[in-house]
């Protein structure tokens, strides 16, 4: 069996759909024995080649831009993308949409959730418009459909219209972030970033979905917590209503940004947190409070979408988004040491299911599946 990858991705995203492409791929090579494992990716800048394990082979399109694909494809519907990528018994497109394929040709497609589609006032108008056009066409042409939670096939089911038995949930990873950090070497990197002071801790992208602005009401709310509120994450889209937020909170002095740290620095970070607050709106998986949970960190979370599925019975759960039911929730946890510490030992216990291995052992069942 060949399976060709599109590994696009990974070289422009270094969370998200990017850290998919990365983690699976190097844990999917040792799965291949005799079979072949094949990663295409375009380079026409002649940017160079990523790092991949040594049972992947490496297959690049230099003569032509992946822009200039994209818009073929959207236009014209051609080239077949295997006139590019090589031959293959199986392609897996792990970021949502389906290129043209010739007939008979076999694909995977990872739709991770359909967020666009339930909250499209939540996402940015040149991918909503792009993911509109494509993904009713792409899973219906798609052979086998992965996404990345029970919660988020259900969706797929509903809101694509595509038979459950084409859709297979195979929950993700978490990265190995090493033994957690000693306490010195822990508060070095914290200091590193401007980090002092006890602190209250959200990771992930600013974009509408992960609703910071009510985070930051919630941090207001909690006039006897003398620390900060640290919002790790890069800038994403229609990030106005959070950066005003921040701007003109009157506890604005107590609340930092962290754009751009390493993974020492994040684990650091999920490691001295006082706890980690996720009142999110709607996730397909729900990476940052599971990595929260990995390095002994007590979570309080919103009970929505793929957070029950996902973290079990380890967060302080919150329904609805009152801003005082969210600050007792958190003084209940910063109050009781001894019930943070009954939160830290169902976190590490509920993270410990989640691995890339198992990932693409599923992945690769499911390519057999198809062949």
């Amino acid at each position: 069996m060949k399976v060709c990858m599109d590994i696009q991705a990974a070289l422009g995203q270094r969370a998200g759909v990017g850290r998919y492409v990365r983690e699976l791929l190097w844990h999917l090579g040792p799965l291949a024995g005799t079979d072949e494992v094949s990663a295409f990716f375009f380079d026409f800048k002649r940017r160079g080649l990523p790092e991949l394990p040594p049972a992947v082979t490496l297959r690049a399109c230099r003569w032509l831009p992946g822009r200039v694909a994209q818009n073929l494809w959207k236009r014209l519907g051609w080239p077949p993308y295997e006139w590019l990528a090589g031959a293959a018994d199986v392609y897996h497109f792990p970021n949502f949409i389906r290129p043209p394929l010739g007939r008979g040709k076999k694909s995977v497609v990872t739709i991770h959730d359909v967020s666009f589609l339930r909250m499209p006032e939540t996402t940015e108008a040149r991918n909503l418009a792009w993911l509109s056009a494509e993904i009713h066409r792409t899973a219906e042409r798609a052979d086998a459909i992965l996404t990345d939670s029970h919660f988020s096939a259900r969706e797929i089911v509903e809101l694509l219209r595509v038979p459950a038995e084409k859709v297979f949930p195979i929950w993700l990873g978490l990265p190995k972030f090493g033994p957690p950090p000693a306490p010195e070497a822990a508060a070095a990197a914290r200091e590193a970033i401007g980090i002092r002071r006890p602190y209250l801790l959200m990771v992930g992208t600013i974009e509408p979905r992960k609703n910071i602005p009510f985070l930051i009401k919630i941090f207001e709310a909690l006039t006897d917590f003398d620390g900060e509120l640290v919002v790790a994450g890069g800038l994403g889209w229609k990030t106005g209503p959070t950066l005003s937020a921040m701007t003109y909170s009157p506890r604005r002095e107590q609340i930092k940004l962290v754009k751009h740290m390493n993974d020492a620095q994040l684990s650091a970070l999920y490691a001295g947190a006082a706890a980690f607050v996720y009142p999110t709106r709607y996730e397909g998986f729900g990476f940052p409070p599971l990595e929260a949970m990995s390095r002994g960190t007590p979570v309080i979370a919103a009970r929505n979408s793929s957070l029950p599925e996902v973290l079990g019975d380890a967060p302080v759960w919150v329904d609805g988004f009152d801003v005082e039911e969210w600050a007792a929730a958190v003084r209940g946890v910063l109050a009781a040491p001894a019930r943070a510490d009954r939160l830290r030992a169902a976190g590490l216990a509920q993270a410990a299911k989640f691995t890339w291995e198992e990932t693409a052992r599923q992945t690769w069942a499911v390519y057999r599946k198809l062949v």
